[in-house]
This record gives structure tokens, sequence and C-alpha cells, in this order.
């Protein structure tokens, strides 16, 4: 059986992967149907023996036992439409609908080799294991992304999705939490705080209902990496909050999911009904007696809905604003009852480390940082996509080994992680393990996992001033130090990207950075100053050009200009 994997993944499919899956569809039914009349037909001896052995040709090539499925991400995302064909793992990048009949008929056979990948040396890459973008990878969270069907129950639990959820039911929450915290599994959604430590803080706290939150209000510019996971493999998901509930609990969760993501809501919405109807969820989690009911909540459209006292109050249906930090939600979150919340990617590895184990999945990182993180690469690289590398990967090998650096003979000059709120780092940071506290300690952030690669064609403070203008838009303003500490800013570096910038505009910057640091209410304005003061600290002579010769040797801000 050959199967032919297309990538239907939101990216993939603006770029046709959809009509590509349906050419594919057709030449198959096309060569089968062909193999069957071949098989069929004829008169006397002779002619049914060599019918016989044509359609016996065929089917020893795949053709009559060759079906099309459509994935979620394959990775590559800077190439798709995406092809892969399996068990050989062939696969084929920016193909077309006019690709798909000698795509068929090569299977069995050498493959196309125009849509192989060209390496920079010429040499075509057959496989993944010989591309350069994914040898280097390991992968966990996306480990059924791109090879299920997302949309086929039977395709997920025939890679063992729901296998972990029935080895929950047979242990205590307290044995579940236990493996959780050997695990060493820190929140992937930002923050990095110890999954297991949140959840045994929700399952000792008084009070009943209790709660379970997906975050999937993923707002950072570039960033794709919950929203692929959502449509690529939604039932390893459910399965990770339905062990969470059973740990803490709770019988009903609740999956905010950012309203633009139409494809991942799709996607959800027919998982939670697929899995009621297969008895696996709702009144009897796998017929044990244990509910869970699942409900979908989109985005209010509002980047601090990403903030978790935020999303609670939109859950609610208030407004999305955030609240003090000493209230924990873990004691008090929905509706004033215990609440564990974690984003996509935490809860995609609950499953794996149940059917492994805490300690097998611990063996993996850095002392500080277990597992594998997720990253969307993307910005002035050759080779952009989803990207899952063990922690303590540095962004060197990201960018250079897997990424395959600046494209068009440009130097490379600075990479953005973190999202809006994350730091630059230049060249010299490079060397730099990727893991939560490394990025922070030199000013950036490793955040849900967006990485933004930058040539020398970028100006730095103009790569500041945009990502304070995102961030006061996106402000709830409920709280002083960030409403108007990011209006200030942002006039500042507005001037500054201008030429009108003067001399004390560094150290005006530096005291509201402060101050936004330390007033502010929720994370958005704390983190706020790190695109400021990362490319203060990193590319001050940039500012000094800026402000007192009134020149961007990038050639990106329009000086003299009046705003």
């Amino acid at each position: 059986m050959k199967t032919i994997l297309v990538c239907c993944e939101t990216g993939c499919r603006a770029n046709g992967a959809g009509a590509v899956a349906e050419a594919l569809k057709e030449q198959v039914a096309l060569l089968q149907a062909d193999a069957e009349v071949q098989a069929d037909t004829g008169v006397g001896m002779d002619a049914a023996a060599s019918t016989t052995d044509s359609a016996s040709e065929s089917a020893g090539s795949g053709l009559a036992t060759a079906t099309v499925k459509e994935t979620g991400c394959i990775g590559f995302c800077g190439h798709g439409p995406l092809v892969r064909i399996m068990p050989d793992d062939i696969s084929y990048y920016r193909v077309r609908p006019k690709d798909a009949p000698e795509i068929v008929q090569s299977l069995g056979r050498e493959p196309v080799a125009r849509l192989l990948y060209r390496d920079a040396d010429g040499s075509r890459k057959r496989c993944q294991h010989e591309h350069p973008f994914y040898s280097p990878q390991k992968k966990l969270a996306l480990r059924n992304v791109g090879l299920i069907d997302p949309g086929d129950l039977d395709d997920a639990r025939a890679e063992g999705v729901y296998t972990a959820l029935a080895r929950a039911l047979a242990m205590t929450p307290e044995a579940i939490i236990s493996e959780v915290e050997r695990s060493g599994l820190r929140g992937r959604g930002g923050a990095g705080f110890l999954t297991g430590r949140k959840w045994r803080s929700a399952a000792a706290a008084a009070g009943v209902p209790k709660y379970v939150i997906m975050n999937g209000d993923e707002g950072d510019p570039g960033a794709f990496m919950d929203r692929s996971m959502l449509e690529g493999d939604p039932h390893s998901v459910l399965e990770g909050i339905a062990i969470a509930a059973l740990a803490i609990g709770a019988e009903q969760g609740y999956l905010y999911i950012r309203d633009e993501y139409t494809h991942a809501l799709a996607a959800v919405r027919r998982a939670i009904a697929d899995a009621e109807a297969a008895g696996i969820l709702g009144d009897s989690i796998l017929g044990s007696g244990r509910p869970l009911h699942l409900s979908v909540v989109r985005g209010g459209g509002a980047f601090v809905c990403g903030e978790s006292s935020a999303m609670i109050a939109s859950i609610e249906g208030n407004v999305g604003e955030p609240r003090g930090k000493y209230v924990r939600s873990t004691e008090e979150g929905l509706w004033g009852q215990p609440t564990v919340m974690n984003n996509v990617e935490t809860f995609i590895n609950i499953p794996l480390i149940l059917n492994g184990s805490g300690a097998a999945f611990a063996q993996l990182g850095t002392e500080k940082s277990k597992g594998t993180k997720v990253f969307a690469l993307v910005g002035k690289i050759r080779r952009s996509g989803l990207v899952e590398v063990p922690m303590g990967t540095t962004l060197r090998q990201i960018v250079f080994d897997i990424g395959g650096g600046v494209p068009r003979g440009r130097a490379f000059k600075a990479i953005h992680a973190g999202g809006p709120s994350g730091g630059c780092l230049p060249e010299s940071e490079l060397d730099l393990p990727v893991d939560f506290d490394s990025l922070t300690s030199h000013g950036s952030m490793m955040g849900s996992g967006g990485l933004v690669v930058m040539d020398d064609a970028t100006c730095m403070v103009e790569s500041a001033r945009y990502n304070v203008e995102f961030l006061a838009r996106e402000s709830c303003g409920k709280c002083v130090p960030c409403r108007e500490g990011l209006r200030w800013l942002l006039r500042i570096l507005t001037r500054i990207c201008n030429g009108q910038g003067r001399p004390e505009d560094i150290g005006l910057i530096k005291e509201i950075c402060t101050t936004l640091t330390l007033a502010s209410r929720c994370g958005l304005g704390k983190t706020a100053a790190n695109p400021v003061l990362s490319t203060i600290r990193y590319f001050a002579d940039e500012y000094t050009e800026h402000i007192e010769h009134q020149h961007c040797a990038a050639g990106v801000c329009q000086m003299g200009v009046k705003k």
C-alpha cells in the first residue's frame, strides 16, 4: 500500500494544496480503474494472460493499492504545497495539480526528480532523513502532525492516540501528577511554569467544580505552532486535556482558540464530536463512568486574551482584561473555581509522557528545560517552516543548520525570539542554547516559540518601533504603566525613526521601560520593554546614527517625515 500524504495545513492550503489533493485522488482513481479493466477483460487464453500480467505490473508498482491522505503540516512551509509518499519516504515540494499524473505514475518506481528538494550543492534529497531541514529535528510534540488525517479518528487511534488516556484511567490522580513532575515538563506557552506543580496546586485546592482550559490564542506575529498542532493532531491535544482533567478532578474543559484560526476551529470541533460519539469523551471517558465535556470558545480577537487571567475573563463573557497575579488561577480561576490552564504544545506532550515515562522525557533537553520545543522559523531565512528540536539546541544550529542561513547573499543581523514581547539577539549570541533561562538572561525570551530572522537590510530601531506599535495597539489599557508607557515609547521611537530624535531620548526610553517592567499588571506590559532594550543593548550604534546623524544605514526609515 502506497500512501500519498498531502499537507493541507493552512499555509499549504492557501498555496493550492486542496487542488493538489483532489488532482492526486483523481489520478489514483483513474489508474486503479484502468488496472481493474485490464484484469477483467480479454478474449482467449493469451489475452487473459496478457491482461493479468499488465494488472499484476500495475498492482506491483503500487498503483492499484494507493490512497491519498490529507494531513496537517509536514513542516517545510516555505516550499509548499508538500507531498510525501509513504512508506518510501519520498518528499516532493512546490507541487502543483498538473504534477499529479507524473507523481502517481511514479509510484513504486523512480521518484520524480524535478520535484525533489535541491540542496545548495545541486544534489537532490529524496527522503526526510537526508534533508538538511528535517534531519537535525526531533519530533515529539509533532509526532503525528503530517502523518495522520486529522479528521479521521481511526487513523489517530492507529498511531496510539488515546492509549495514554486509558492508562491514566487506571492510575490515581497522584500517580499522574507525579509522572508529569518527573518529566520536568514546563509550560510551553511562554512563562515556563512547571506543569506538574501547577496541576498539583489545582488538585489540592478546595472547591468544585474544577476546570481545565487549553490556551490556543496564538497571537504572536509569525507564530503558527499551536495552529499546526490543532489542525494536524487534534485528538492528541484532547487526550492531554482529558488526562489533566483526571489529574485534578475536572469534569468540564474549555478550548480557547484564536478566532482567525478557521481550520483549527473546525478540526477541533470535529475531533470532539467524533471522540464523544466513540465513547472516548462525554458522559463516560472510555466507559469508566467519569465524565468530561469539552467546549470550544472562539477567541476575543485581542492579543491580551492570551494572558491567563484575561482569557478566563473572556471565557466568562467579560472584557478580556487581566487581574492581579496575587490571585492564582489554580485556586480561584474560571468562575472563581480551581482551574488549570496550559497551552496546546504542553497538552500534546502529556500522552507521550504517560505512554513512556516522565524520566525518559527528562533525558532530553537541559537541566532546567526538559524535552523538545516547537518553533515557527520565519523571516529572512532560506528554509522556513515548523521546527522541533531538543531543548539546548543553539540558535546557530536552528538558523544555519536547519534554516540554511540568510538567502540572496545578505548577511545575518539578528534573530527576534519570543514574539513582539521578545528580544532581538545579534550573531554574537547565536551560540546561546534554546531554553527558558538562557534566552531570558540575555534580554530575550522563549515565549511560545516564534523565531524571526533578520538580515542586514533590517533597521533595528524600526524593528523596535514596529513591535511597540503592535503592543500599544493590543494593550487592554487597564493599567496606566502599560497604556501610557507604550504610547510614549511609540512616540519617541517614531520621532527617532523620522530623524527627529533627541540626545536625551535613550535615557527617557530606559526610564519608561523600567516602569513598564516593574509596574504593569500583566505579562504584556512587563515584557514590552524587551524588543526596545535588547536593540539598545546590542545595536546602540544604530540609535546613535539615527539621533545624532539623522541617518538610517538600512535605508528603511524616512528621515524628516513628520508623524
